[in-house]
């Protein structure tokens, strides 16, 4: 292919992927495929010659589309958003274009240094401590991973090296392999399931600690579990709080669990995956306090804040600790300018980086701090509206609500709210999943894409109420029983039908 094939076939994708994301809406979010539905519409081996281009084209809707879970559909409400723009597709583009690997700063200066200035920026968007930026006059500074359970496993081994380090520096006597092997980690167990992975991978116990009826881990459960661990003759090491949890949103006290961290010299890692874009509106910061109390900090602009996958943010206070933990040096990385600006291939786990910080730069350059704040706004006033229709319809239980995610059931109970669930997804119309709270299960209602308006809003709602029906109606008049024929009057069913918004 030469440059003028690649400008038509440029040309080509940009205006197909256009005329997707404009025409998602008619689209049924979830595709109706089996496994291995892929293999018989492509060959079983590579073609011998090239294909043209136009080919290629013609074969994305036959064998790609079918098989394609919509995430960037407005019916998508399932897990939590995945970032999508346009400033951010032509970012990739252009690092794709340029092809460098940023592992030093020799490697590629512009990727490292770009990296550098975009981590201040967006540490000084979402209010962290000065302490935590590249342009502090400590060691603290940032670096853009791949994912949040990149980060917190980074922070475990970082912090199991710290660990071992210093209490080597005590008791020099003592064996390395003894010490690990007595290490424990802390998070809630409301945590996401990559904390618990963070530690099978690093050969650290991950005690999951219960929360309160908010899902929030508390001082109390926590100073229990060390002074436990103590007393069995292990060592604690390494604390995760959530900002925002998987399941429900929920935000781990910081004031609390920092203190306790700082006083028992535990490495405190902060999860912010989704709920930290939202840090860029100032209302919302105060969900952060205890934020200094920190040894790491991680959230997913790739999440919320409209810059495409992947693009984690972390900041570390001390880069000293990652560097101890993860520098392998060779004569063949080496180069004049070490020690001025980060060689990023040690606070990492791989060698080779992409250049990640363009559509980071493209992102916050084209939207403006104004428009992300108005984005983050708007989405959470739309999870705000699907409260209020959860709320005024009788057949349903509000259970909690944070940011851009609704939590809610049928007052019939579980095993008709996981039909619910599971109807839905059958008709593919719109996407949601369901998780526990307070012991009830529960359907998760995320505001997930940047194309979600309010019909958006009112059409999943529709599309509730419509299944909703069916199985309550299903189970008057072929299974009645006490408890859903009191709950089912007439007069209530009068009710829901007026609250059920018109097709």
């Amino acid at each position: 292919m030469d440059s003028d094939q690649f400008r038509e076939f440029g040309k080509a994708m940009v205006d197909y992927i256009a005329d997707y994301l404009d025409n998602i809406r008619n689209r049924k979010v979830l595709p109706s495929v089996n496994p291995g539905y892929l293999q018989p519409t492509i060959p079983q081996e590579a073609p011998q010659t090239g294909e043209n281009w136009k080919s290629i084209m013609e074969d994305i809707e036959r064998v790609i589309m079918p098989g394609v879970t919509h995430w960037h559909s407005p019916n998508f409400h399932a897990y939590c958003p995945t970032a999508n723009s346009y400033p951010g597709i032509v970012g990739e583009m252009l690092s794709a274009g340029i092809g460098c690997v940023g592992f030093s700063w020799m490697s590629s200066p512009a990727c490292t240094e770009l990296e550098v200035a975009m981590m201040n920026w967006l540490g000084k968007l979402i209010g962290l401590p000065e302490e935590f930026l590249n342009c502090s006059n400590g060691s603290g500074g940032g670096i853009i991973q791949g994912s949040a359970s990149e980060s917190t496993f980074i922070a475990l081994l970082t912090a199991k090296e710290r660990m071992v380090r210093n209490i080597k520096n005590v008791h020099p006597q003592l064996d390395e392999g003894l010490i690990k092997a007595k290490l424990v980690a802390y998070t809630s167990d409301q945590a996401n399931s990559s904390v618990e992975k963070a530690g099978m991978l690093g050969s650290m116990p991950m005690r999951l600690l219960p929360t309160d009826q908010n899902g929030c881990l508390r001082k109390e459960t926590l100073e229990e579990a060390i002074s436990n661990d103590k007393n069995a003759g292990l060592i604690p090491c390494y604390v995760v709080a959530t900002l925002g949890t998987t399941g429900t949103c929920a935000f781990d006290n910081l004031e609390e669990l920092g203190p306790v961290c700082r006083r028992e010299k535990l490495w405190l890692h902060i999860d912010a995956a989704y709920a930290g874009s939202a840090f860029v509106c100032p209302e919302y910061r105060y969900l952060m306090r205890g934020v200094e109390y920190a040894d790491s900090f991680d959230f997913n602009p790739h999440k919320w804040m409209m810059v495409n996958s992947d693009c984690s943010a972390m900041w570390v206070r001390n880069s000293r600790h990652l560097v101890e933990a993860f520098n392998v040096d060779r004569i063949y990385l080496q180069h004049e300018h070490e020690g001025v600006a980060p060689d990023y291939r040690h606070w990492q786990i791989s060698l080779g980086r992409r250049f990640r910080a363009l559509k980071l730069w493209f992102v916050l350059r084209s939207y403006g701090v104004e428009g992300i704040q108005k984005h983050i706004r708007s989405q959470i006033e739309l999870a705000h509206y699907f409260e209020k229709l959860v709320k005024d319809d009788s057949r349903f239980e509000f259970a909690c609500s944070s940011m851009g995610l609704v939590c809610f059931r049928m007052k019939a109970g579980d095993r008709l709210t996981q039909t619910l669930v599971d109807k839905l997804t059958q008709r593919k119309n719109i996407y949601v999943i369901p998780c526990y709270f307070q012991g009830n299960y529960v359907v998760r209602f995320v505001v997930c894409s940047r194309l979600t308006e309010i019909r958006d809003i009112d059409y999943g709602w529709r599309e509730i109420c419509e299944v909703a029906s069916e199985i309550l109606n299903g189970y008057i008049t072929g299974k009645p029983n006490g408890e859903l024929v009191s709950l089912l009057t007439v007069s209530n069913r009068s009710k829901r039908r007026e609250n059920c918004i018109e097709q």
